[in-house]
Order: structure tokens, then sequence, then C-alpha cells
């Protein structure tokens, strides 16, 4: 059933496909917003490479339908006019649509450039001292992941 949907997706994308030249050609729908800011709106853009806990991803235009849960990293939008943004994410959502559309929806998410490397350090030490004086179980779950957000953190500000 799957292939056979997925099948008849292809086929009705394929004429929109072959109007155009490849991949380079052709844009898509991007939507990124985080709770204090959008950072695209509908633009149009070539590419976006996402982190992911299934593994990073890049996505092109007439990307298979999809749905992925987002891990701390950089996200990075290749635009229209061929320069890249990197922008920090904590975690969130990806939604792939039939039509070609994106959206990403991140929980927390700040400018690579803006990031500070002593403040996202700071924040990792903090929060490994959080995790040596968890009381719980649960408090230890909730330091670590602040851990793993502040270790990609630190990778983001350095490079």
């Amino acid at each position: 059933m799957f292939v056979r949907s997925t099948a008849q997706r292809l086929v009705h994308q394929l004429p929109r496909m072959m109007s155009r030249r490849n991949y380079a050609d052709l844009a898509m729908a991007f939507t990124f917003a985080s709770q204090n800011q959008v950072f695209y709106n509908q633009a149009d853009v070539k590419q976006v490479d996402v982190p992911s806990f299934s593994g990073s991803f890049g996505i092109l235009p007439a990307h298979v339908p999809s749905l992925a849960v987002l891990k701390p990293g950089v996200v990075t939008v290749y635009e229209q006019s061929g320069s890249a943004k990197k922008i920090f994410v904590s975690s969130g959502i990806v939604t792939i649509n039939e039509d070609s559309s994106v959206q990403l929806l991140a929980e927390e998410a700040v400018g690579v450039a803006e990031l500070d490397v002593a403040a996202a350090r700071e924040v990792l030490s903090k929060s490994q001292g959080a995790v040596a004086a968890a009381a719980s179980e649960e408090a230890k779950a909730e330091a670590l992941i602040a851990v793993e957000v502040a270790e990609e953190l630190v990778k983001a500000a350095e490079a």
C-alpha cells in the first residue's frame, strides 16, 4: 500500500519536476520559526540541511513527504541567492509536505553568528554540574539533555 501511494505521488509530481531543468533550478516554500522569532516565512529556498535523531539529512524540492524530530545542532538554509545561513536549534520538528513546502518549528533557535563561545562553554559547565548534583533519576535525565544541547551549542559556536 505504501509503495503504491508513494508511486502515485511521484507520478503526480513528475510533470512539475520535468517542466524544470533540474533540482538546482527548483525552489521550495520554506517556513522556519522558533517561539521568539520567524526566520523564514514561505520563502523560496534551494535546500535545507537539518540535524535529526535519525541522522542529518538534506531537503531538496520534491523531497518525499516526511516528518522528523530535530536534535540539537545547526540547520543550514541555502537561499536562492546562493548564500547559506546557519542557525542553531535546540530541538524541534520538520514537516515536508507533498507540495514541496517545508515547515521547521524549533523550540529555541539563534543564528550561529550570534553565538558566544565563552557563554556556550559556561552553559556546558553548569549543565555538567547539574548532572553531578542530580538527586533523582528525573533530574539527572533533564540535566543530561541540557548537557547534550550545550555540547552542540559549543560545537556550533566554535565552528
